[in-house]
């Protein structure tokens, strides 16, 4: 009995506690991998949508809390885009009133975002989350007494890595909040403005 137990228990229980410690390392490694590459995603969502955020503030002088009218406004929208003729460093031509600038009207969607893959509808939705929306807000703040036009998009880690280890999760947000920081990754803000800076840089 006593050889049974040195030659086919003793190994196993040695291996099943060798897996043990290698995967109670390993999963903060995996889970720390996983953070990084789905935040990656998350904040070219948040980018994509300042850059819409910021040429539809430049034609209607506000921001929207819809995504929906975000995508209407890159498949319909345009933008004015000032184009000077001419060189001001060239005094002849400025003389002669040949140095101007023209304004020039141009689809949204011929101008911005346009690289390879990009997929409008996208920007809508919280990645690996099952098509769970991001949320936004936009309202008209007071900043120093003057009415200044705000956003905030926020992308929760509770869903951005909603299916990741959860004791991590858990860590990783108390970390957050604990130094009062958004549990997330979060772009503009409607209560302390931050020229739409994403909480990423």
């Amino acid at each position: 009995m006593k050889k049974v137990l040195t030659i086919v228990v003793l190994p196993v229980i040695a291996i099943v506690i060798g897996y043990l410690i290698y995967t109670s390392i390993q999963e903060p490694v995996i889970f720390e991998k996983q953070r990084k590459f789905r935040e990656s995603i998350g904040i070219e969502r948040l980018k994509d949508i300042r850059t819409l955020q910021v040429a539809y503030k430049s034609k209607y002088n506000k921001f929207t809390s819809s995504i929906d009218s975000l995508i209407d406004f890159y498949n319909t929208g345009q933008i004015t885009v000032i184009k000077q003729v001419g060189s001001m460093d060239d005094s002849l031509a400025v003389a002669q009133k040949r140095v101007f600038r023209d304004s020039i009207r141009i689809a949204v969607r011929d101008t911005l975002l346009k690289r390879d893959g990009f997929i409008v509808d996208s920007i809508k939705y919280i990645p690996f989350s099952g098509k769970k929306e991001i949320e936004m807000k936009a309202i008209i703040g007071k900043v120093s007494g003057v009415d200044v036009p705000l956003f905030e998009a926020t992308i929760p880690y509770e869903i951005l890595l909603n299916n990741l280890n959860r004791q991590l999760l858990i860590n990783l947000k108390s970390d957050r909040e604990m130094v009062g920081k958004y549990a997330g990754l979060k772009v503009g803000s409607i209560e302390a403005p931050n020229n739409n800076a994403g909480n990423w840089e």
